[in-house]
């Protein structure tokens, strides 16, 4: 009995120095952001972003000191080690709000470098012994912005990039348009409305409810119709670096306008797109009477 107490003290003097280790690590990190002294010479981000995510990350760790509160300096972050990658997880103050974060680090020679920031992480360390058939889940709103991001990234990247170098720009936008199956999807799946009315409110409906945007339906008539969304899609742009460092906000939102105009073609809608710098853009449908 006596060796199992002495070997459960060690063990935990052990646990409580590696963590003495890490906190170190964190809290001369936190310096350096809250001091704006934070360099890209102590970031090494995944190799798949590259070199050229360090601006990127770094803009990221200002907007975590502009937004941050007094009490996020100081809270005891949850700590992960595998082998030598560390993450701190920690509530963090964004846009008036709290969120949990995930700072992730990598030590090289025994010297640290900032390697990723993220909103979403999935506590697959948590998951039960197998055999099992559930497993940690994540919100609503993370899932759906975890779809756009792989959906708006595999189009950008793997689609629109690739095909606009080989054969052009609008030969890339055609192949986006899907206007005739949306129209499709939209007079079968509601088929109580007019065509042009179940066009919108199927366009309400997927967007809320399949793509996670705020929708509000303004009006709706034979004739008129007005949409406000908060798009996802424009969130992506600003906050996913891997986009805002491949295209220009400008074809970005070309690919928006492009599939958005040709459903509402095939629709029998004509549509003007206003755009607001926070996120949102309103649909102003009309129709030739």
């Amino acid at each position: 009995m006596k060796k199992i107490l002495l070997l459960i003290s060690f063990l935990a003097q052990v646990t409580d120095c590696c963590c003495q280790e890490e906190l170190k690590i964190w809290n001369e990190f936190l310096q350096l952001v809250k001091d704006n002294q934070m360099t890209t010479s102590k970031i090494k981000p995944h190799d798949q972003l590259g070199a050229k995510f360090k601006p990127v990350l770094l803009s990221y760790l200002d907007s975590v000191r502009i937004q941050a509160s007094p009490s996020d300096w100081i809270n005891t972050p949850e700590i992960i080690k595998n082998e030598n990658r560390i993450q701190f997880l920690v509530p963090w103050s964004t846009r008036g709000q709290k969120a949990d974060y995930c700072f992730s680090f990598i030590v090289i020679d025994n010297q640290w470098y900032f390697q990723h920031l993220e909103s979403i992480f999935i506590r697959l360390d948590k998951t039960a012994p197998p055999p099992v058939s559930t497993f940690p889940d994540i919100t609503e709103p993370q899932k759906a912005w975890a779809r756009e991001e792989i959906y708006w990234s595999f189009i950008v990247q793997n689609i629109y990039l690739q095909i606009s170098k080989d054969k052009g720009t609008d030969y890339a936008l055609g192949l986006l348009k899907d206007g005739g199956g949306y129209f499709v999807a939209a007079k079968t799946w509601v088929p109580f409305a007019s065509p042009q009315n179940a066009f919108i409110l199927y366009l309400c409906w997927e967007q809320e409810n399949l793509r996670g945007n705020n929708v509000t339906l303004e009006s709706l008539s034979d004739n008129q119709a007005i949409v406000n969304l908060e798009t996802v899609y424009f969130h992506l742009y600003n906050i996913a670096g891997h986009l805002k460092s491949r295209i220009s906000i400008e074809d970005y939102k070309q690919i928006f306008e492009t599939i958005w105009q040709d459903r509402a073609k095939n629709a029998g809608w004509n549509l003007y797109i206003k755009y607001s710098t926070d996120n949102k853009v309103t649909f102003n449908f009309y129709r030739d009477k």
